[in-house]
């Protein structure tokens, strides 16, 4: 049965690519569904490792056609909130990631901002982390992600260190990329759609698809990545649909369309 989808939103890492190297057949399938008229593509990453500019030198080296201003990541996020709040945050991220706050000052911090950053998460900082919390400092977490794929399987995400921070400072972090319903909202504010005319399309079931559903999109959740057996089960309601990779991923949007 046909159904009106608008807009198509694409996870990165784990979904489209692991590392250098595309999943199986992604670049096929992308390039079939970006050919499509009056479809908009969103691609909408947790990324914290890299910056924006990082992140789309890596997806054109691969041989992804992606342009900048279709990217939505939890940095842009995180970016906007600091800008808006005025903070000062004391960083835990990447430093490759650090291009996107650029003009942020760090003086006197008044927030900790973490994200996926594996050399910097040392007791030294963390134990500095922890004292700013205590004296007053908020929480930000860029994302809370569990783990994530590298090419030498799963590691450690952001989240098992925020909640470390959490546990030792009685505090509860505030979220700013997926799953929070904030950040599948604003990726597609520049579209003229309702939420159910979009399809979100990922390998982590609770960040990508048990956001996206909450928010009233439909969610395709992928086998490559993250993805351990059984994680279908993990959220309700499960997601609308299991398929092996982001190529049969596009198959299912292309039987809602036709």
């Amino acid at each position: 049965m046909s159904r009106q989808i608008r807009a198509v939103l694409i996870d990165l890492s784990g979904t489209l690519h692991v590392e250098d190297d595309a999943t199986p057949g992604a670049l096929e399938a992308l390039t079939k569904l970006q050919s499509r008229n009056n479809l908009h593509i969103k691609f909408v990453t947790n990324t914290t490792k890299e910056s924006k500019n990082v992140l789309i030198k890596r997806l054109h080296k691969i041989g992804f056609k992606v342009e900048q201003k279709d990217i939505y990541t939890s940095l842009s996020a995180a970016r906007k909130l600091i800008d808006d709040r005025k903070l000062r945050p004391f960083f835990m991220i990447d430093r490759k990631a650090m291009e996107d706050f650029e003009g942020v000052s760090s003086e006197d911090p008044n927030v900790v901002v973490i994200g996926l950053a594996p050399d910097e998460f040392n007791y030294r900082n963390m134990n500095t982390a922890m004292r700013l919390i205590q004296s007053g400092a908020t929480l930000i977490a860029i994302h809370k992600a569990r783990y994530y794929k590298r090419g030498d399987g799963l590691a450690l995400g952001p989240g098992p260190f925020v909640a470390a921070l959490e546990y030792a400072t009685d505090k509860t972090a505030e979220v700013v990329g997926k799953p929070d319903a904030s950040f599948f909202l604003s990726s597609i504010s520049d579209i003229d759609c309702d939420t159910s005319q979009c399809v979100m399309i990922g390998d982590d079931v609770r960040d990508d698809i048990g956001g996206a559903q909450a928010v009233g999109m439909l969610g395709i959740l992928v086998k490559t990545g993250k993805y351990t057996e059984g994680d279908e089960k993990k959220i309700s309601p499960q997601p609308y649909k299991v398929v092996d990779n982001f190529y049969e991923a596009v198959s299912v949007i292309e039987s809602l369309i036709d």
